[in-house]
């Protein structure tokens, strides 16, 4: 598989479906830098879009259940080029390890931190859930030079929302995870139109890594994920007109 193959399944996928996407901020994108995207998650289409988007692959750190389903886990690990996150007991440290390993070799990594919720739940378009903070430790601790995270905003503009599968299903491919042992069918949100706005950077600096080490490591990381969270939810607003 070359280097462009995630990219160019996105593209024809997209295409094949008729999505039509209107891109904003291009200009922000870092270059010649370490980047890790962060936006925000609704669809299963999240991770080609994000790569169309940014006309590179990303290497996304997808949830667990992922790498157990038979051809899902194929199309997410060999064809999209995702790393599903590991078993709760090592799923932190796999994460860290697999991350920026990537990171140092200059490869995008791209992490949806509202977790699971949005993706067993129907969410409106213009909001974005509470963050996980495990992407901002990721960047505080890692040791790779010139680091920016990028937050991104996937706005729908036009949708099919359905269901797919039982929520339940999903428990055989992962018990861990107390949000598919629930009634209800996971939703399938299908993008007929989208805007992809591109937010600040943020540039992991030697002074924040220092803050992390010492007294100030809980603001940072909340400063971090803060300005993540609002950065995206200010562009889905802007995005959805």
């Amino acid at each position: 598989m070359s280097v462009n193959s995630p990219l160019d399944i996105s593209r024809s996928f997209l295409a094949t479906i008729s999505t039509k996407m209107f891109r904003y901020y291009e200009d922000r994108i870092p270059q010649d830098a370490s980047v890790l995207v962060v936006s925000n998650h609704r669809s299963f289409m999240d991770a080609p879009v994000l790569m169309e988007a940014l006309s590179s692959p990303i290497r996304f750190a997808c949830h667990h259940y992922m790498g157990q389903v038979p051809i899902m886990r194929e199309i997410v690990t060999q064809q999209l080029g995702c790393f599903p996150l590991e078993s709760p007991e090592n799923r932190q440290h796999s994460f860290f390890v697999q991350s920026q390993r990537l990171l140092q070799s200059k490869q995008m990594v791209g992490v949806f931190p509202e977790g699971t919720k949005p993706m067993v739940k129907f969410t409106p378009a213009n909001q974005v859930g509470e963050f996980q903070r495990g992407f901002a430790h990721l960047a505080l601790r890692s040791q790779v030079e010139d680091l920016a995270i990028l937050p991104i905003a996937i706005a729908s503009l036009e949708e099919i929302s359905t269901s797919a599968l039982p929520l339940r299903v999903l428990s055989l491919f992962d018990p861990s995870e107390p949000l598919f042992n629930q009634p209800g069918l996971h939703p399938l949100v299908i993008y007929r139109r989208l805007a992809v706005l591109i937010g600040r950077p943020y540039w992991i600096m030697p002074q924040h890594k220092e803050k992390y080490q010492g007294k100030q490591g809980k603001k940072v990381v909340a400063e971090l994920t803060e300005h993540c969270h609002g950065e995206i939810a200010k562009l889905l607003l802007e995005g959805c007109y």
